[in-house]
This record gives structure tokens, sequence and C-alpha cells, in this order.
């Protein structure tokens, strides 16, 4: 099985990487960012595709679409500092097989992994029973509003990206930027760009 990691944090690279490989059934690459992780995906064809969210420029969303513009029948694995299902929900939306935290046993990503790559989905348990808890009409996340391509947007905001830099890296207008921004603003009650920034610290995003 071929696997390639997509993910700016070199030690969690190098531990999973050491822990599939140490299968002795799985060959792993490596990329850093969206870009390099499209090229890397082109070129070496993996069975699956593990990708981080944050990440500098592009999300780890925004590359499970790129992916899957190039090949629809893509495996992808989202692996997240972020516990919060809303970005499990959007993962999955994005096209995205499976969605592992960081912060949990790091065998699930295995286990994800070879789920994933015999066609079926991977979603740990506690995330699973807080999807189906917000469907119910339990307590629903401040971000549960937004779309995929906004949370992206308030991650670069949080992160301290201005609106053309989000436009260049999400490769579409800055109006159409402004526009999300504007959304964002009625959806979760801001007034201003910084206090738009402010809930994407307080929601650990960037």
């Amino acid at each position: 099985m071929r696997v390639l990691i997509v993910d700016d944090h070199p030690i969690i690279v190098a531990g999973c990487s050491a822990m599939l490989a140490g299968e002795g059934d799985i060959e792993v690459f490596n990329a850093r960012d969206a870009e390099t992780g499209l090229v890397a995906f082109q070129s070496h064809k993996p069975d699956v595709t593990v990708v981080d969210i944050a990440m500098p420029g592009p999300s780890g969303l925004e590359l499970t679409r790129r992916i899957l513009d190039c090949d629809p029948a893509a495996r992808i694995v989202v692996f997240s500092m972020n516990d919060d299902p809303i970005f499990a929900a959007r993962a999955i939306e994005a096209g995205a097989k499976g969605y592992v935290t960081k912060n949990d046993d790091p065998y699930l990503l295995l286990k994800a992994v070879r789920e994933v790559a015999e066609g079926g989905v991977f979603l740990m348990p506690k995330i699973a029973n807080q999807l189906a808890f917000e469907k119910s009409g339990g307590a629903v996340s401040p971000l549960s509003a937004l779309t995929g391509r906004e949370l992206e947007i308030l991650r670069m905001l949080g992160a301290g990206l201005g609106m053309a830099e989000i436009a260049e890296a999400t490769q579409v207008s800055y109006k159409t930027i402004a526009n999300s921004c504007s959304i964002m603003k009625r959806k979760l009650g801001a007034r201003t760009p910084m206090e738009l920034m402010k809930i994407a610290l307080e929601q650990k995003l960037a």
C-alpha cells in the first residue's frame, strides 16, 4: 500500500511515517503543504492520502477538493488537531473518507488508513457520536453554520492573512473572499474582520 502524508509538522510526519512503514506492507511519502501535496499525489498515486487541516496556505480541506478534482476515486483521511465535530462533518462533505484527531491514540490513524484503503469510511466513535448528537438537536457548534470554504477563510483570517492573500491562496477572486467575510459576519454575529479573527482564535482554528 502507498500512503502520502501531507502535514507541515516534521515530528508528526516522522512519527506517522515510522508507524505506518513499520507495518511492512506500507510505503510512505510525504509533503509539507497543499501545493507540494498535490504534486506528490500526482507523482506517487497513493492508495490513501493523509492530510492535515491547518497548513500554511490552502488547508487540508482545500487540498482534499483539489485532489478529488484530479482523481474522484482518491481516498483521503483528514488528520487534525481539531476535535470539533464540525470539522469532521466538513471534511466528509469535502470528500474525505476518514477523520482522525492527533490527540488520540496514533494507532487510530493506522486503523483509518487500512479501513479507507479497503473502501470503507472511518470516524472515531467520539466524533461520530457528537455528530449524531448535533443532528438530533443537541448542542450546536458556533461554526456549524459555516460552509467548508468559509471555515477555510476563517482559519486563514485567524492566522493573520489579509483578504488578498486568502484570495491568492484559495485561487478565487478578492470579491469572493470579501463576500464570504460579509456572510460569515452575519452568521457569527461579528461586525469587523478583526472580530472574525478573534472568533477564529477562540475556536482554535489558527
